[in-house]
C-alpha cells in the first residue's frame, strides 16, 4: 500500500527550509505563488508569553513570516502602537502606524479607529482610560495572545533534512549503501519515534571501560538522541554508540583514529539544540566548539576562564555560549566574535553549573558557596539569591547543579552535596523534597531530571543510583551503579536510558 502525501505538505517543508536558512525572498515568492502558508513558531508557549509580556522585539520578526487574518493582525499592531505611545516612543509608533500593510488597510476600511491612534500620537500625555476604555493593557495582551495562538503550530525543525537523512539511513540499513560511508549532505535527525512512557532503570545495558589512567569526567546525550559523548580526564572527547557500547565509527574521523581533544581534562560538555555543534570546557579554562559530524573545531576560546570550566550551555539560537567556572564567574561568550559578552559576578566560591531558563530571559547558577543565583540574561543583574535547606544547620553545602523542571517552567530542581534534592521556585521556596534516607554516605554528587519530569535520578557518593518518582514523591528504586568514585549521570532525550560514570574508569548504560 503506497503512502499518500499531500502536495501542500511538501510545499510547507520547502517553506520551512527557506525560512530556517534566511531565504526570505524565495520564501515570500513561494508562499504567494502557491497560496500555502507555513505559520509555525519554535514554541507556542514562548510566543504566547512574549505577547503577554509585551516583548514586541521578539514577536514582530515572527509575525512578519506568518500569514494571519487581517483583523487579528490589526489588533496586534494597534496594541503595539498604543504601547509605543505609552513609552513615548513616538517615532516607532508613527512608523508602524504609517508603514505597515495592516495599518494602511485599517486607514482605508476603518478610518475612525485609525484616527484615534493618530490622535493618541499627538497628545502630550498618555491616558490609559482613553487608550483602553473598556479593558486594560494586560487583558488586551491576553486576548491577542489567545487569538494568535490559534493561528500557529509547532513542528520539528529541519524537516526536509531530517527526511533526507532518514531516507539515507534506511538505505544503509537495507544494505544499499555501505556503513560508514561519508555523505556530502546534512544528515538530519534519526527517524522520529514516540517517546516511551517514562520509567526507572533496573538493569545494566552496556558498560564502557576506559584506559587504566583515564576516566570520564562528563557525558551528554545529543538532543536528537543519536550520540552519547564523553569527556575524559586525559583530554579526549569520544562519541559512542550507546546501544553497542562501542565508538561510533560512522563518524569518519573516529574511524581513522582521530578524536576531538583538549590539552587537559574535559570537565563539561553540551550540545546545540539541533545536535550539530558540541561545546566542551576544560581544566585549563578553555572552551572549544566542534562540528560533531566532522570533528572540526569551529571555535577556540583560549581565555574563557582563568580556571576549570565546570559548565557550558548554548543559547537558544546557538550564537552564544554560557559558561561557569572554578574561578567563581559565569560568562557569556559570542560564538562568532569569540569575545566575552557578559559577566555575572557575585558567587564567593566555585560555580558548578549555569543554565538558561526556558525562555532564555534569565540565567541560573549554582555554587560551592551554597547558593543558587538568578540573573537577568541581558543586564547580568542578580535578581535573586537563595539557598537550598541544609541537612546540618549552620553548614554551607555545595550546590552541585540546577535543572529546569519540565512540568513547570517556573520551578527548578536543585541538587546539593547533601542527602536531599529539592524542587524549588525561582524565589527559593521549596515545593518538594526527596531524600536518600542516609545520614552518612548518602550525599548526592550529581542529579538528572527525566525528559518529561516524571523521575529525578541522583547519583550518591555511595555510588548508588536513587530513582525518585514525581507521582508518588518517594524513592521507588535503588541500584548499585559503580563500586567507587561516582561522578555523574545523563539521560537519553526520549528513551528510558541513563548513563552513569565514575573515576573507576567506567561508563555504564542502564535500562528498565
Amino acid at each position: 500500500m503506497s503512502l499518500q502525501i499531500e502536495a501542500q505538505d511538501v510545499i510547507k517543508i520547502v517553506l520551512q527550509f527557506c525560512k530556517e536558512n534566511g531565504l526570505n525572498q524565495t520564501y515570500q515568492a513561494l508562499q504567494t505563488e502557491c497560496q500555502v502558508s507555513l505559520n509555525t513558531v519554535d514554541s507556542i508557549e514562548t510566543f504566547v508569553s512574549d505577547i503577554q509580556n509585551g516583548r514586541w522585539d521578539a514577536v514582530l520578526p515572527q509575525v512578519a513570516s506568518l500569514k494571519l487574518p487581517r483583523r487579528k493582525l490589526e489588533d496586534l499592531y494597534e496594541q503595539i502602537v498604543i504601547e509605543m505611545i505609552e513609552l513615548r516612543e513616538m517615532d516607532t509608533a508613527r512608523a508602524i502606524l504609517r508603514q505597515t500593510q495592516a495599518m494602511v488597510q485599517m486607514k482605508q476600511e476603518e478610518p475612525e479607529r485609525f484616527l484615534k491612534m493618530e490622535h493618541l500620537c499627538q497628545r502630550t500625555f498618555f491616558d490609559p482610560r482613553e487608550a483602553y476604555p473598556d479593558s486594560s493593557k494586560e487583558k488586551r495582551r491576553a486576548a491577542i495572545a489567545q487569538a494568535m495562538a490559534s493561528e500557529v503550530t509547532v513542528v520539528p525543525p529541519s524537516r526536509l533534512m531530517a527526511l533526507i537523512g532518514q531516507a539515507l539511513k534506511y538505505q544503509q540499513l537495507q544494505g544499499m549503501l555501505p556503513p560508514g560511508m561519508s555523505f556530502d549532505l546534512f544528515r538530519g535527525t534519526a527517524p522520529v519515534k514516540q517517546d516511551e512512557e517514562e520509567t526507572f532503570p533496573t538493569q545494566e545495558a552496556k558498560a564502557i571501560k576506559f584506559g587504566k589512567k583515564s576516566h570520564p569526567e562528563c557525558a551528554r546525550f545529543s538532543p536528537d538522541g543519536q550520540y552519547l559523548v564523553s569527556g575524559s580526564v586525559d583530554g579526549f572527547i569520544e562519541v559512542w554508540d550507546y546501544l553497542s557500547g562501542r565508538l561510533k565509527k560512522e563518524l569518519g574521523y573516529q574511524a581513522e583514529g582521530t578524536f576531538m581533544m583538549h590539552d587537559e581534562a574535559v570537565l563539561s560538555l553540551n550540545f546545540s539544540r539541533d545536535s550539530e555543534m558540541l561545546a566542551s570546557g576544560s581544566q585549563d579554562g578553555k572552551i572549544k566548539v566542534w562540528k560533531i559530524r566532522t570533528g572540526q573545531c569551529l571555535r577556540k576560546l583560549d581565555h574563557a576562564h582563568t580556571q576549570g570550566v565546570t559548565s557550558v550551555c548554548f543559547s537558544r539560537d546557538g550564537g552564544q555560549i554560557l559558561s561557569a567556572s572554578f574561578d567563581g564567574l559565569v560568562r557569556v561568550h559570542g560564538l562568532k566574535s569569540g569575545k566575552i559578552l557578559k559577566e555575572f559576578r557575585g558567587h564567593s566560591s566555585y560555580v558548578n553549573d549555569a543554565i538558561y531558563t526556558a525562555d532564555g530571559s534569565k540565567v541560573m547558577s549554582s555554587s560551592s558557596d551554597g547558593t543558587v543565583r538568578v540573573w537577568d540574561a541581558k543586564s547580568a543583574e542578580c535578581l535573586a539569591t537563595f539557598r537550598p535547606p541544609q541537612s546540618i544547620q549552620g553548614t554551607e553545602g555545595t550546590v552541585n547543579s540546577v535543572h529546569l523542571f519540565p512540568k513547570n517552567t517556573e520551578q527548578v530542581v536543585v541538587c546539593s552535596r547533601s542527602p536531599s534534592v529539592y524542587i524549588m521556585t525561582m524565589q527559593g521556596q521549596v515545593v518538594k523534597s526527596f531524600s536518600s534516607g542516609k545520614r552518612e554516605g548518602g550525599d548526592f554528587v550529581a542529579c538528572w531530571v527525566s525528559p518529561h519530569g516524571d523521575w529525578i535520578y541522583c547519583l550518591g557518593e555511595d555510588c548508588n543510583l536513587y530513582c525518585f518518582s514525581m507521582q508518588t514523591s518517594k524513592l521507588e528504586h535503588l541500584l548499585k551503579a559503580h563500586e567507587k568514585g561516582g561522578i555523574g549521570l545523563c539521560h537519553h532525550p526520549h528513551r528510558n536510558m541513563l548513563a552513569t560514570f565514575a573515576d573507576e574508569g567506567t561508563m555504564k548504560m542502564w535500562k528498565p
